[in-house]
């Protein structure tokens, strides 16, 4: 599944299930993620919706990373099989924001990664999960050029980690811990306010890697096409060894040789799931709707099935859990 498409122009607007009016847009298709989807027992449905018009509030992220990607995919790929399905994207913080927004009723849905949503789950209330998104590997990235090969190689160094509230952040902390590396003393941390600001401080000089996640997150692919090209690494064997522990919600990924420009080889890191998030209170014909309307779509990661054995079955949006039993398909 590709999300290589310009950061998109973020809206606002109603929150909960109203009429309104949807853009059209043309899902993109499945590409090089079956490799790395194939440990996660990825599987497709294909069910009905209803008919009534729905809008719903999306909170992504900030400009220029994967969640405001996938946000517009997303819309997108929904709004073509299901036109009155209205999904309005919202631009934010990140996860935790996300999370907070959420709980507050001032978003509908959220897009939040692992390493922020299981806690947010586990700690009970009303969140729940409508649809997964991805798995999303962690990995560092440097200019080809860099003396930097491996996690060890940036004690003392400066790397931006993430933004303020992103997952992806606390995971890049984690793989440094894990790998022998305290991320607040044995480097120099850069947080940013905006995703897309990580590749130029590298490019400039002023940064000398950058922690990022996901196959087709914009920033990697900015420094692969760069003339010099990119070297691409993960956490230390040991360090993935930690992390990926029976029941933690990081696993051990493979990313495939030939994700990046230049990348000949495969690459051994860890990642976890990113979901989609529901709002307490969220309508259930409304979250059948979307979860029916994604079953639809060519988003292979996207599926609700996909749902089964990555969070627990109590946590799954019942709107999406009804579509799922229609389906024949076993939540426990």
């Amino acid at each position: 599944m590709e999300f290589h498409s310009p950061a998109p122009v973020e809206t606002t607007g109603g929150i909960g299930a109203s009429s309104a009016s949807g853009g059209l847009g043309r899902p993109r298709g499945p590409t090089r993620r079956v490799a790395l989807l194939a440990g996660f027992g990825v599987i497709l449905a294909r069910p009905t919706w209803g008919s009534e018009v729905v809008r719903l509030v999306l909170a992504t992220a900030t400009p220029g990373g994967g969640f405001p990607a996938f946000g517009e995919t997303l819309a997108h790929a929904i709004a073509a099989v299901d036109p009155t399905l209205a999904i309005e994207r919202r631009a934010t913080g990140g996860s935790a924001e996300n999370v907070g927004l959420l709980r507050t009723g001032r978003v509908d849905l959220g897009l939040v990664q692992g390493a922020y949503a299981y806690p947010a789950l586990a700690e009970g209330g009303d969140l729940t999960v409508l649809a997964p998104m991805y798995p999303t590997p962690g990995l560092f990235v440097v200019p080809a050029g860099s003396a930097i090969r491996s996690v060890s190689d940036l004690r003392g160094r400066r790397v931006v980690l993430g933004t303020h509230n992103s997952g992806l952040t606390v995971m890049g902390r984690s793989a440094l811990s894990a790998s022998g590396l305290d991320p607040e003393r044995d480097i120099s941390p850069m947080l940013l306010d905006r995703a897309g600001d990580g590749p130029a401080l590298v490019r400039e000089g002023r940064a000398d890697a950058l922690w990022g996640g996901g196959l087709d997150w914009p920033g990697f692919h900015a420094l692969a096409a760069d003339p010099g090209g990119a070297r691409f690494f993960g956490p230390s064997e040991a360090g993935i060894a930690r992390l990926a522990q029976p029941g933690a919600a990081t696993r051990r990924l493979t990313v495939p040789a030939g994700s990046f420009a230049g990348q000949t080889d495969p690459i051994e890191t860890v990642g976890s799931w990113s979901f989609v998030l529901a709002r307490p209170g969220l309508r259930e014909d409304a979250a059948y709707r979307v979860a029916a309307a994604l079953a639809r779509t060519d988003l292979p990661t996207a599926q609700p099935k996909n749902l089964v054995g990555l969070v627990p079955a109590d946590r799954i949006n019942p709107g999406t859990a009804r579509l799922l039993r229609e389906a024949g398909v076993s939540l426990r």
